[in-house]
């Protein structure tokens, strides 16, 4: 049998059960999310998924390049000291303070592999908000003539070895930079009855391509956008 003291302890946990419940809630289901600091972004950029904005540190700006900062030491592992290619990032960075050349490097190797593969699967969505109007067209002229041949083409990425930067500089209110992708890819055409007629499944070829992206940096959209394309050796 409750004794008195058990009977009052009870309904004390109760009440306060009870409280609890009335301030905290309960789980529905239907809460909203933890709040995702990258929301916002990803609701300005719309429907333009595809388009790569170069990532910065921890998702913020990267912080502005300060006159205290020791010239030789800004890029480093990027472009040697007193080269044309820091001459011409310290011009993007006067212009765009939050630049952060190894961010962009990091994007463009994400680019990089968007593209080529968006070309061998024909996705010209993606490809429409990769590329400059010219260099689209170019893609979507070499896609048209693969359709209408009825061939097809398979990509598919090994490794990016390397990504060096090789010139920078502002034109107008545009910044250019140049990189030279080493990579390892296995591609292969197929016509349309899938009888292979360029390249090999089984095996890995070494690619070099080398790519120039350019940005307004006046503008407050972050994406760049390929605007060059050549092989390299």
């Amino acid at each position: 049998m409750f004794d008195i003291y058990t009977i009052i302890f009870l309904a004390l946990a109760v009440f306060i059960f009870l409280r609890l419940r009335s301030v905290l809630g309960q789980r529905t289901g239907r809460e909203r999310p933890p709040y995702d600091p990258y929301s916002a972004r990803d609701t300005v950029r719309g429907s333009n998924d595809n388009v790569v904005a170069l990532p910065s540190r921890n998702g913020e700006p990267a912080p502005a390049a300060t006159p205290s900062a020791e010239p030789e030491d800004r890029w480093k592992g990027i472009a040697e000291q007193g080269s044309a290619v820091a001459a011409g990032l310290d011009a993007i960075v006067q212009g765009d303070p939050t630049f952060d050349a190894k961010h962009f490097v990091a994007g463009a190797r994400q680019a990089y592999e968007m593209i080529v593969t968006a070309y061998a699967e024909g996705d010209r969505r993606s490809l429409r908000n990769l590329l400059s109007k010219d260099v689209y067209e170019g893609f979507d002229n070499a896609i048209r003539e693969r359709e209408t041949k009825g061939e097809t083409a398979e990509t598919r990425f090994v490794s990016i070895d390397r990504s060096d930067l090789t010139a920078a500089e502002v034109r107008g209110p545009s910044a250019h930079i140049t990189v030279r992708f080493v990579s390892q890819l296995v591609s292969v055409t197929r016509d349309r009855d899938g009888s292979v007629i360029d390249g090999n499944p089984d095996k890995v070829t070494d690619v070099t391509d080398v790519w120039t992206f350019a940005r307004d940096v006046s503008s407050r959209d972050p994406n760049w956008k390929l605007v060059a394309t050549e092989a390299g050796q």
